[in-house]
């Protein structure tokens, strides 16, 4: 599957935050950043940052820009939403599914009841909608379970799971179709917004900072990346494809749509986050079920953890990048030089990469900073996520330790704020006063799911060479 060949007509464009050096032989960008070296041939097909696939040759090249993540797709042809069906999990929603089901008109259904308390009966759609298939579980299986019974039942190349608690924007379908014109591409997801972004206060929140929402950027998903899986809520897989990998895992209840997405990764399939497809989601916004969802998705990384061994680290960076953050972390003055040292010493050993490059040392410079930005962004998130018991202990213990952990806290939570601010949402102060809130609870399910296993995999940093 590796060896997929685009077919032509593809098109592939450069990222607008890569930067190109030599002549367009160097590029460098992506998440986590990397370097990629282009033979003369290769940078030339690029030109103006846009390639269409048209011989073997250029196939290979737009593959591996694609690959790199230095480069997004530009489909040219899109399957008919006829060859898809949707499967729709649903225990005791009947409102939402109602809901959802008038927005599927002209497509293939299948409602899979898991046990609700009264069985879901066929509804009278009208307005063009297509035939719906109601199955059932006398008893409860989980959302796992109830999708794989849909993805057995189904018959077209493809399969869209959602739940019933979403409501898919105009559009959605075809905007995410579009990627399967690459024959590596096994799964799709879009972006999961708010169904009713006004309703509260943690409603707003929710709005910029839902765990399902992985922000307006597209990318391909891959562990480690930006975006490192897609939530089952909302996605379109190959049916074929996720048939023979045995569909969900019905013995996970949370989780089991990462551990999914990697199971796709691991054997060599490219799946695709399109941000510009939008499904919206009815979000929890009393606080008791929000902190107590929040804390439930916490548990999963253990599971994962254990299936997918140093693929859920807290922390994955290079030993001279966390010594750099560590060192500046402390506020010292030998620590801040400490942490100027290391950078400068990363700086001369990238510079050996580039020789025979133009400007080898700003490219080396770049490299190292932009290493640590990420190395720090880490560092800082993680103390106030995953770690947050460990460093509670040390601000009890340290009123040095105390100034600096306030001092993390507030500045990642205003850099969040940033990075994920949406219009109608909340301010500064009070979106970071919910993060920290948010942090306590995946962080306590997290460490609850840790205890449960007697594992620490899932906590455990990962400092690669």
């Amino acid at each position: 599957m590796r060896q997929a060949r685009l077919p032509d007509g593809f098109g592939i464009r450069i990222d607008p935050k890569v930067r190109a050096y030599s002549g367009g032989r160097v590029l460098i960008g992506g998440s986590p950043t990397r370097m990629l070296k282009l033979a003369p041939t290769a940078a030339a097909m690029i030109g103006d940052g846009f390639l269409e696939v048209v011989d073997p040759q250029s196939a290979v090249v737009a593959r591996r820009l694609l690959d790199s993540g230095v480069a997004n797709p530009r489909p040219m042809s899109t399957p008919s939403p006829r060859d898809v069906t949707v499967v729709i999990p649903v225990r005791n929603n009947p409102g939402g599914l109602h809901r959802l089901l008038a927005s599927l008109r002209g497509l293939e259904v299948i409602v899979v009841d898991d046990g609700s308390d009264v069985p879901v009966v066929s509804p009278a759609l009208q307005n063009g909608c297509g035939r719906v298939t109601i199955l059932r579980h006398d008893t409860a299986k989980g959302p796992a379970a109830a999708r794989n019974t849909g993805l057995r039942s189904a018959a077209t190349p493809f399969v869209a799971f959602l739940d019933s608690d979403v409501l898919p924007r105009t559009g959605w379908i075809e905007v995410m179709l579009g990627h399967f014109s690459d024959p590596a591409v096994a799964l799709v997801a879009p972006r999961i917004v708010a169904l009713d972004p006004e309703a509260s206060t943690l409603a707003r929140y929710e709005h910029g900072r839902s765990s399902l929402d992985l922000g307006r950027k597209e990318s391909a998903v891959q562990s480690g990346g930006p975006v490192s899986y897609v939530p089952s809520a909302a996605m379109i897989a190959r049916r074929e494809v996720v048939d023979e990998f045995g569909g969900f895992d019905e013995s996970m209840h949370v989780a089991e749509d990462v551990d999914l997405c990697w199971r796709l990764q691991e054997s060599g399939w490219r799946l695709r986050y399109e941000p510009v497809a939008h499904v919206a989601h009815d979000h929890r916004v009393t606080f008791g079920k929000w902190f107590d969802r929040k804390m439930f998705y916490g548990t999963g990384a253990a599971p994962l953890a254990s299936r997918h061994s140093g693929m859920v680290p807290p922390l994955s960076m290079s030993p001279w990048t966390f010594f750099a953050c560590i060192a500046a972390a402390s506020c010292t003055r030998f620590g801040l030089l400490g942490a100027v040292a290391t950078l400068a010493m990363m700086v001369v050993r990238l510079r050996r990469m580039f020789t025979g490059l133009d400007q080898p040392t700003r490219i080396a410079a770049i490299l190292a900073a932009q290493g640590f930005a990420g190395g720090a962004w880490q560092l800082a998130s993680a103390m106030c996520r995953h770690y947050w018991p460990i460093t509670l202990l040390a601000v009890v213990l340290s009123r040095r330790i105390r100034r600096i952990a306030l001092a993390i806290a507030i500045a990642e939570g205003v850099a969040d704020w940033v990075t994920h601010r949406e219009p109608g949402g909340l301010g500064p102060v009070r979106h970071t006063a919910f993060k920290r809130i948010d942090d306590i609870a995946y962080g306590a399910g997290l460490w609850k799911g840790v205890i449960a296993a007697r594992d620490l995999d899932a906590v455990k940093p990962r400092l690669k060479s």
